[in-house]
């Protein structure tokens, strides 16, 4: 075999190689920019050739890129269908409401006056420690979950709205507010 067949041979074979390698779908290829003239840059010890990226005439203040390869552009700016929110997801916490959180109320250390309202998120538990079976009423029982053990009263938010407690102490009723969203 000559030198000439040798090469149609390897030109064919590359040729049969990159067409295998494509497979069955067709891909376009990734943008690239040409690159730009290069420019001298002095350093401590020599002088040096650094291959530039010609910035677009739209963003002059942009400094050019200090790698050689070609930077990619910033995604574009998508819309969102609908309507977007304002407000956190049901389980974030936020200044004035808690998250899906336990809050223990142990009435023996809790002066209960003082506490009017509480804000959760769906899923959070108001634990009062301390009190007797049947005794905490809640006025929305189809928004709560509730369970007595031992002296202590779980209640579970299991969907938003707004539940006021009743918690009786000292032969007074203290109502507190439960926002839960």
């Amino acid at each position: 075999m000559n030198r000439a067949s040798f090469r149609r041979l390897v030109v064919v074979l590359a040729a049969t190689v990159g067409v295998a390698a494509c497979g069955a779908d067709a891909v376009s290829p990734l943008p690239v920019q040409p690159p730009g003239p290069t420019r001298s840059t002095p350093t401590a010890s020599a002088t040096s050739s650094i291959p530039t990226i010609p910035t677009p005439s739209g963003s002059p203040s942009r400094p050019p890129p200090t790698s050689a390869r070609p930077v990619a552009a910033p995604p574009a700016p998508t819309r969102t269908r609908g309507t977007p929110r304002t407000t956190p997801p049901p389980t974030d916490a936020t200044p004035a409401c808690q998250g899906a959180v336990r809050y223990d109320l142990p009435l023996a250390e809790t002066e209960i006056e003082l506490l009017k309202s509480l804000c959760f998120a769906t899923g959070a538990v108001l634990r009062i420690q301390g009190i007797g079976p049947g005794l905490v009423t809640v006025d929305r029982p189809e928004l709560v979950s509730q369970h007595y053990e031992a002296g202590v009263v779980d209640i579970r938010f299991v969907r938003p709205g707004t539940v006021d407690v009743t918690i009786p102490k000292d032969d007074r009723e203290h109502t507190i507010t439960v926002v839960v969203r």
